[in-house]
């Protein structure tokens, strides 16, 4: 009996979009037990920003695993977790002045509903379309980048309110006034204009469907993940700060997946000019060890009643040395720079490949979190298609994703470690797969 044959006992509810069996996984590579090595362009979906097993955040790990594993944050005080707070005040908008910590991305943005609730008196939250916060019963109602991830578990919670996000490249308004363009879909967030209709449809929602005085926060997605990559333009942003401060209303940004350097700054608001009333992280800030965080001004953090949330993990010792690890890695190996540097490289020479494969519908994206939406001749989306482009890259040693509601649109989340190198041999091999 092999080692793999326990696969069968996995519960099945878990899709698997390789056979790969790990050995181990060093820098931009994992190896098979057969010594096999594939570029993983994945990064354990945003995870791995600091490259596999960075040596400075293993040499952390291994130190912190010898003096304390668990020092639960509601008995005593561990020196990781306070350095940890240290080290994202140096990177977070120094506004965000107060953290509480939970174990994954899902986890905070409950926990960051709950203290916009506590914070405000009001119960209504404002998601968006093809936005993503994940896969609790909370979480899954802010969710519609697939309807398969809300399938079969209705009724959800209750009070939620989705309003259409600034997507350019799908919006009729946009494209019948001719702004959808390649232009307005790849550039830089602070140099594209939004048409307007996703704003004049909230505030329209306000009037219509929920009053602001019952509303408690906007979430929202600076860069969606799942749902597509899609980059909207800083006005959208931008005037979604203004309708908060106009009516009280709290905006939370949801950096899990835009976090840490993926998008070429340290958080992905800042290329839009917005400071957010709270900020949720997790994914990249801790290299694979898990842990997240929700980061607010103290003001808020008050009116949330004590010992009203909590939980027995969050604040793990060795998740937070391994967190600390990896800020500094972020900011002394300048991963923040190669990101943006890489990422010009990286979408100019995929929007080279856009005007010799008309199945390349758009290129956009910011940093090293770049998508490439895939589509039919009629324009329909090409899931079946990006399913083939992604099984040749696997075969000839790329690993990518898909994501959108139609799996249609391919990914790229190399470790923000990765070199120009290892970014042509990976462009090479999504090529040759698109164009076979």
């Amino acid at each position: 009996m092999s080692l793999l044959d326990n696969k069968e006992y996995l519960s099945p509810v878990w899709p698997h979009f390789t056979n790969i069996l790990v050995e181990c996984a060093e820098g931009a590579r994992i190896y098979d037990t057969a010594g096999r090595g594939y570029l993983d362009f994945t990064c354990g979906i945003g995870v791995t920003n600091t490259g596999h097993c960075h040596p400075r955040v293993v040499a952390a790990i291994r130190e912190q695993a010898g003096l304390l594993l668990h020092g639960q944050a509601t008995i005593v005080y561990h020196k990781p977790l306070l350095e940890l707070v240290g080290a994202l005040r140096d990177v977070v908008p120094p506004d965000l002045n107060s953290f509480f910590f939970s174990n994954s991305g899902a986890e905070a943005i409950e926990g960051a509903i709950k203290l916009a609730r506590h914070a405000t008196g009001r119960p209504g939250i404002i998601a968006f379309r093809g936005g993503f916060h994940g896969r609790t019963a909370g979480t899954m109602a802010l969710t519609t980048s697939k309807a398969l991830y809300r399938a079969g578990y209705e009724p959800l919670p209750a009070g939620i309110h989705i309003a259409p996000y600034a997507y350019c490249y799908t919006c009729a308004v946009a494209r019948a006034a001719g702004k959808a363009t390649d232009a307005i879909s790849r550039a830089a967030p602070r140099d594209a204009g939004c048409c307007g209709d996703p704003l004049r449809q909230l505030r329209h929602m306000l009037q219509t469907e929920v009053v602001p005085q019952d509303v408690a926060a906007v979430l929202v997605e600076p860069v969606q993940g799942e749902g597509g990559y899609v980059v909207p333009p800083a006005s959208f942003i931008q005037g979604l700060r203004q309708i908060c401060n106009e009516y009280g209303i709290l905006l939370i940004a949801d950096e899990v997946q835009s976090g840490f350097g993926r998008t070429g700054s340290f958080f992905a608001m800042e290329q839009f000019g917005v400071i957010p009333d709270i900020m949720v992280l997790a994914k990249g800030l801790a290299s694979g060890l898990p842990l997240s965080c929700i980061a607010a001004r103290r003001s808020l953090m008050d009116r949330w009643q004590v010992g009203t949330h909590g939980g027995t993990y969050g604040g793990n010792a060795v998740a937070c040395a391994a967190a600390v690890a990896t800020i500094q890695v972020i900011q002394e190996e300048h991963l923040v720079e190669n990101a943006a540097r890489l990422g010009v490289v990286l979408i100019d020479a995929l929007d080279a490949l856009k005007q010799s494969h008309p199945a390349i519908g758009d290129v956009r994206g910011m940093g090293l979190m770049i998508g490439v939406e895939l589509v039919r001749a009629d324009g329909a989306p090409a899931g079946e298609l990006a399913r083939r482009v992604l099984a040749n890259c696997r075969d000839h040693g790329l690993l990518l994703l898909n994501c959108g509601p139609y799996d249609n649109i391919i990914r790229f989340i190399p470790p923000l470690i990765v070199d120009e190198e290892q970014l042509r041999q990976a462009l090479h091999i999504f090529e040759e797969a698109l164009t076979s």
